[in-house]
């Protein structure tokens, strides 16, 4: 089997990482790879925003486990299952040694329709695609978090972005302290077509 196929088969979700900081030179590299990934009309939609001091994932970290606090009350959750899923939260962004956020520039498109947003939103998933695959050539393990698409308005307040970007989602990287779980798939008859 090809080589290239056998290093992008290997990557896998890390949740557990070494408290080692990432060296800049390497956030560099990672983020320069991950800027050279498709977009639609070569909008390159994507910006990226560094979190690795303590006090700005403390910020962070509230801010989404607030919002995260107030649906699960809404959806009627037990407050001991809150407490557990926030302080677990809070913990996961505090231990990461770096935090990459993914953000979309809603005024990087061509024309402001529902397909063009669509395109522009795929084209950002792509540059985080990119982004895990660079930081797994670096030999350092990621994990693709959702948690700021629940939480837009509160992400953006609580790092001071600009009104135009928009999370999309977050990616944790470090040196992985975890042996990675074999990855069930489903089989490609399941997943695909030949006509």
């Amino acid at each position: 089997m090809n080589s290239a196929h056998d290093f992008l088969r290997s990557r896998r979700s890390a949740r557990r990482f070494k408290p080692d900081a990432v060296a800049d030179s390497v956030i560099e590299r990672i983020l320069t790879t991950a800027s050279f990934a498709p977009s639609a009309h070569n909008c390159q939609p994507w910006r990226f925003v560094i979190i690795k001091t303590p006090t700005i994932k403390l910020r962070l970290a509230k801010a989404l486990t607030d919002k995260m606090r107030l649906d699960m009350q809404t959806e009627g959750a037990l407050e001991s299952e809150i407490e557990t899923r926030v302080e677990r939260s809070q913990r996961r962004i505090n231990e990461a040694p770096l935090i990459t956020l993914l953000c979309r520039d809603v005024t990087a498109v061509r024309v402001d329709t529902p397909e063009e947003t669509v395109m522009n939103i795929q084209s950002t998933a792509l540059a985080g695609l990119q982004l895990l695959l660079a930081a797994h050539a670096e030999g350092l393990g990621g994990n693709w978090i959702c948690w700021p698409l629940y939480a837009q308005e509160a992400t953006r307040a609580a790092l001071d972005l600009p009104e135009t970007w928009e999370p999309q989602a977050m990616f944790f990287i470090g040196q992985t302290d975890e042996e990675p779980k074999e990855k069930g798939l489903k089989s490609l008859p399941e997943i695909s077509i030949h006509l």
